[in-house]
């Protein structure tokens, strides 16, 4: 049996529950039979039969008033013992937190995942009351858009820039770039710089600047950004004045990382 991820054999109802566990998100926390087996082409009864059974270790839960589910609390139970990205994490913690009072923005880490940018740690800014769409710790957004993803697309390797830039690019706002010779030409820049400044093109009226995180051998492993209100951001001679502090932030945890991450 080959070792590579894409060719081990799959189980079709694993696959199936994973499909409907991966169908909740921030902006559908809770959802119908008919609204989950469209989402994942499953037919009604499939559906029902899986979510049973996901619920019976509290994976899903079911609210009998509004005829919806959830996500439950079985999945809560797994965050402990969760690997991936929590070096990471646990270094960048108190960096992002003095970061966002410093700023006022909300700050985040990114690591790159499968074509996407991965959401490892978020602190909310102290003064910032939004009601809008937070990338949530665990969410994944496309590389075209937002400060740290686009950082994490510009210094991936040229072939693997290639094959993101060649997949489906999701478009948020009129200034959310998809072209990819346009992308390709941004990350250039991104690198010849070492920060992204992104205006508008993932939320209107909000920005986010990113910056790499080197690790001791130089290569990228993570980014650093911070997001708010666009007329938030100073400017100091076409730069972000906290660019500076985002650089800075970025620095300090890979200073802190160890030598084999």
């Amino acid at each position: 049996m080959t070792t590579e991820k894409n060719s081990l054999p799959k189980v079709r109802s694993v696959e199936r529950a994973m499909a409907l566990l991966r169908a909740f998100g921030p902006a559908a926390p809770r959802l119908s039979l008919t609204d989950l087996a469209r989402m994942t082409d499953l037919d009604k009864g499939t559906t029902r039969r899986l979510l049973q059974t996901l619920a019976t270790d509290d994976f899903i839960e079911f609210d009998e008033a509004t005829k919806t589910y959830a996500l439950g609390p079985g999945i809560l139970l797994l965050f402990p013992a969760l690997q991936f990205g929590r070096d990471l994490r646990d270094v960048a913690a108190p960096v992002l937190a003095r970061l966002a009072e410093q700023t006022g923005a909300t700050s985040f880490i990114w690591t790159y995942l499968d074509g996407a940018a991965l959401c490892v740690d978020r602190v909310k800014g102290p003064n910032l009351h939004i009601d809008t769409r937070w990338s949530a710790i665990g969410s994944r957004v496309s590389l075209n858009r937002s400060g740290g993803p686009r950082v994490l697309l510009a210094y991936l390797d040229p072939e693997e820039r290639s094959q993101v830039l060649s997949g489906s690019l999701e478009r948020h706002t009129e200034f959310t770039v998809t072209d990819k010779s346009e992308l390709e030409a941004a990350a250039i820049e991104i690198r010849q710089r070492g920060w992204e400044f992104a205006v508008d093109d993932y939320i209107l009226g909000m920005a986010g600047l990113g910056a790499p995180v080197f690790n001791q051998k130089g290569k990228v492993v993570a980014s650093v950004s911070i997001t708010t209100l666009t007329p938030q951001f100073e400017m100091e001679e076409g730069r972000p004045r906290a660019a500076s502090l985002v650089l800075a932030a970025a620095s300090e945890i890979g200073a802190r990382l160890r030598p084999d991450q």
